[in-house]
């Protein structure tokens, strides 16, 4: 019987191992992705990340490959100085968020931005997020980050 016991709980663990080592392999391909596309402003080496379908919930950036190529290219023209920090990410399955401070133009507060990926089998194909700009005063003493 306890050998028996010992046996599941070495199978369950190696599964959670199993889900954990892919739910870090989600984490890197986004922070990879992320680094790529947005700070280096690199569409090609950012879509080595992307799968053959990417649905894109920013009203303002169109679906698929070349609605991120083109979002990619006005960051580039229209910012070239922007970047984005990420302060935190968490990982649920497939599901990766980040909680980024992004300052588009060196200098200026710039905006707090959580932005979800999803991803099918190691690939990013969907992405929702919410932007907040960063206020000059808060009315409590905490930062955004």
């Amino acid at each position: 019987m306890a050998a028996a016991m010992f046996a599941a709980t070495a199978v369950h663990a190696a599964a959670a191992g199993t889900g954990d080592a892919q739910q870090e392999a989600n984490r890197r391909t986004v922070l990879a992705f992320y680094e790529k596309g947005l700070n280096e402003k690199d569409a090609d080496a950012a879509l080595a990340y992307v799968g053959d379908r990417y649905v894109q919930h920013n009203p303002n950036a169109a679906d698929g490959r070349d609605g991120f190529r083109k979002f990619v290219a006005f960051l580039r023209d229209t910012y070239p100085q922007s970047h984005s920090e990420i302060e935190r990410s968490f990982v649920d399955g497939d599901y990766v968020i980040l909680h980024v401070h992004a300052v588009r133009e060196p200098g200026t507060r710039g905006s707090a931005i959580m932005d979800i990926f999803r991803l099918e089998h190691g690939k990013i194909v969907e992405h929702w997020d919410v932007n907040q700009p960063v206020p000059e005063q808060a009315a409590n003493g905490n930062t955004m980050f």
